[in-house]
């Protein structure tokens, strides 16, 4: 058993001695730490990612939480991961995907990630849902360089659909039939965490981007790798269009967050009811 596969199994483990939950959970959310989506849902217990071993970290740096969550309308049990692992707050990159491993060992198939973001793309707004069909990676690393555990994944994952087309099909369809506005998007994968300069904003949209953030790129890769499929959104909470590039307060994008997150709250509600 590789190195991988021993903390994979650790964390694992542990979580599973402390569930709630009769049956295993066949979804799960990543999101950034406590966003206000959060509270669409019933809270049934909490794990603290500093009491889940491995370590990777000081305490006082791992601040996320492990969720079991419920439904509040229908009979839905998913996990919900409050906090990403990011790169560029010193976790190596195997260890910012080490979470979507853990959730394939215990019994995870469909996973959910919602990401603050940028938008590059003129015709996008702030405080809008950016729907992720694909991604460009920039971050300069990758979780899966370095030796391959076969019973994680096939050495060269395929990635020509990152994102389930047919899953992301019937998301859009909820959200037209919602008539709810959402903006279908390239994600652009860097590393943070300064922000960007007008001429890279310039670049980034050359190459094809809609949206940069720092967190998704990793997490996809590591779904893909272990056979999980992955849906993606992006809470616009800034304009990065290098024509009219500004910096704002930190109290304006919380704001702008917060309003996206209003928005997108009961869609993704209804998106995790429809999971078959």
């Amino acid at each position: 058993m590789t190195e991988q596969k021993v903390q994979i199994k650790l964390s694992a483990d542990h979580i599973k001695a402390l569930s709630p939950f009769k049956q295993k959970a066949d979804t799960a959310i990543l999101v950034y730490r406590d966003s206000a989506l959060l509270k669409e849902f019933n809270t049934v217990k909490k794990i603290k990612y500093a009491d889940i071993p491995p370590v990777f970290v000081p305490e006082d740096v791992v601040k996320g939480e492990f969720i079991f969550a419920s439904a509040k309308k229908g009979k839905a049990n998913f996990y919900i991961l409050n906090g990403f692992l990011n790169f560029y707050n010193g976790y190596k990159m195997r260890e910012a995907a080490h979470p979507v491993y853990v959730l394939k060992e215990l019994g995870v198939k469909n996973i959910i990630v919602i990401d603050e973001v940028g938008f590059l793309n003129p015709r996008f707004k702030t405080c809008g849902t950016a729907l992720i069909y694909d991604h460009i990676n920039l971050m300069g690393d990758n979780p899966l360089i370095g030796e391959n555990d076969d019973t994680l994944g096939t050495r060269f994952p395929d990635m020509s659909n990152p994102y389930d087309e047919k899953w992301y099909e019937q998301i859009a369809a909820i959200f037209r039939d919602k008539k709810y506005e959402f903006y279908p998007s390239v994600y652009l994968g860097v590393t943070g965490p300064e922000t960007e300069t007008e001429a890279e904003c310039r670049f980034y949209r050359d190459t094809g981007s809609d949206v940069l953030g720092y967190s998704l790129v990793p997490v996809n890769i590591a779904a893909v790798h272990a056979g999980l499929k992955c849906a993606a959104f992006g809470m616009m909470t800034r304009e990065l269009v290098a024509d009219r590039l500004k910096e704002i307060p930190e109290e304006e994008r919380l704001s702008n967050r917060r309003k996206a997150e209003k928005a997108f709250a009961p869609l993704l509600a209804e998106i995790i009811n429809s999971i078959k």
